[in-house]
């Protein structure tokens, strides 16, 4: 793989828009792709993304566009969208696809229904074999857009790949470390967003840092079950995709997952919560109901998950469960 790289960046949400400009230090040939042609008209106008991450400049280098086959021109497709806009995105480009593109994922979530991980639903919905890679790990994408040293991982089944997005993809401030295992680093990105709005109620509710360190804990060891559980390795979770992230996502100002759970253990309500992120994505909200139909598909205890899918979607009370996580049976660690 020659040294720099035709690379379409699919989304221009605040994760989509930081890895843009982190690429761009790199001089590859780079393409931000919007789902609105509003959308894009303005960042191509303003060369800003003042609704999703506002306050940096997009270099003159970055192509806008909304035109989804254009962006599959390129040689690297960056697939950034919304969980659950995956499928259909990746099944409108299925025409467009060549047998040597690769296909990165950057989302983190479990699509509802089906309880498939990310790059299982993108290569569903490709309709052909395709490479596939997935990025994941702790990152902000404010810190990511500001340079800030970084580090993450980049799974996949082929180590070559994995190998030349590495090279790719890294930089002075982004370091890449390579894994094989895409179940475990998937699942890692996935699920901790579960526990970090956990997380956040325990601080809404003021319940200190002791409760706040026993939920991470805690919260890691359910997500290693279910990973296990669905072939993933317990070493992956220890990393940065599993313990890494998770503690950035539950301790974190910048975590919208961890703000949600603040406000619904200070009592406002979820719909009310949403509204305020002005179109800004929590996928944790989504992710929580597929996680424990994962969980339950395998077998797999995760009482934190189950406390959370009942406030969430069933209105409990965020003390009633809280109460019923420290009143569970002694058992050991």
């Amino acid at each position: 793989m020659s040294a720099t790289k035709k690379i379409a960046v699919l989304g221009a949400g605040a994760w989509g828009t930081a890895l843009a400009l982190a690429l761009a230090q790199k001089q590859h040939e780079l393409t931000l792709w919007s789902h609105s042609a509003a959308g894009a008209a303005t960042l191509a106008k303003t060369r800003r993304n003042d609704a999703y991450l506002p306050g940096f400049d997009l270099p003159a280098g970055i192509h806008i566009t909304a035109d989804l086959k254009a962006a599959a021109t390129a040689d690297i497709l960056l697939c950034v969208v919304p969980s659950q806009h995956m499928r259909a995105t990746i099944e409108t480009l299925r025409p467009s696809l060549r047998p040597d593109h690769i296909l990165i994922s950057a989302t983190k979530g479990i699509e509802d229904g089906s309880f498939l991980r990310v790059s299982e639903v993108m290569q569903q919905a490709a309709g052909q074999t395709i490479n596939i890679g997935v990025l994941s790990g702790p990152s902000f994408a404010q810190e990511v857009a500001q340079h800030m040293p970084t580090a993450i991982a980049i799974a996949s089944t082929d180590a070559a790949l994995a190998q030349a997005i590495q090279k790719q993809f890294s930089s002075p401030t982004l370091r890449l470390y390579t894994s094989a295992d895409v179940i475990g680093v998937e699942l890692g990105g996935a699920l901790k967003n579960v526990i970090a709005i956990s997380a956040g109620i325990v601080s809404g509710l003021g319940l200190g840092h002791n409760s706040a360190a026993a939920l991470i804990t805690r919260g890691i060891a359910e997500i290693t079950r279910l990973a296990v559980a669905c072939g993933g390795r317990p070493e992956t979770l220890a990393g940065l995709s599993g313990m890494g992230d998770l503690v950035l996502t539950c301790t974190g100002s910048l975590s919208r997952n961890r703000s949600v759970g603040i406000e619904l253990g200070r009592g406002r309500q979820l719909p009310e919560i949403l509204d305020g992120l002005h179109g800004k994505v929590a996928e944790g909200v989504r992710s929580t109901t597929a996680a424990l139909g994962l969980a339950r598909k395998h077998g797999v205890e995760m009482p934190i998950t189950e406390q959370m899918e009942a406030i969430l979607h069933h209105g409990k009370s965020p003390k009633t469960a809280i109460r019923e996580l420290m009143s569970r049976p002694g058992r050991d660690e």
